[in-house]
């Protein structure tokens, strides 16, 4: 399983910085990044492999929101995935 994640951001090198930082969390929380892409200095695309999707909806509904506001981030979207 994977998980599409898209964040509308504020200021990108400030969200990076953030995201880096929160590496550890979502590691712990089931999730492994796969790849990160800038759309735009407001707008950040994640991919992130998910070994425990309990713990990784768990962690999105809650410890997420602490690093969105963290991050500077004013709106996120995920999705969770699987190959077809």
């Amino acid at each position: 399983m994977q998980l599409i994640a898209h964040y509308s951001v504020n200021d990108y090198p400030a969200f990076k910085a953030s995201f880096d930082a929160d590496a550890e969390d979502r590691g712990a929380n089931g999730l492994s990044l796969l790849q990160l892409w800038r759309e735009n200095n407001g707008s950040a695309w994640a991919l992130f492999s998910v070994s425990d999707a309990k713990a990784a909806r768990a962690y999105l509904e809650g410890a997420a929101a602490v690093f969105n506001s963290q991050a500077g981030v004013s709106a996120s979207s995920y999705h969770f995935v699987e190959t077809a």
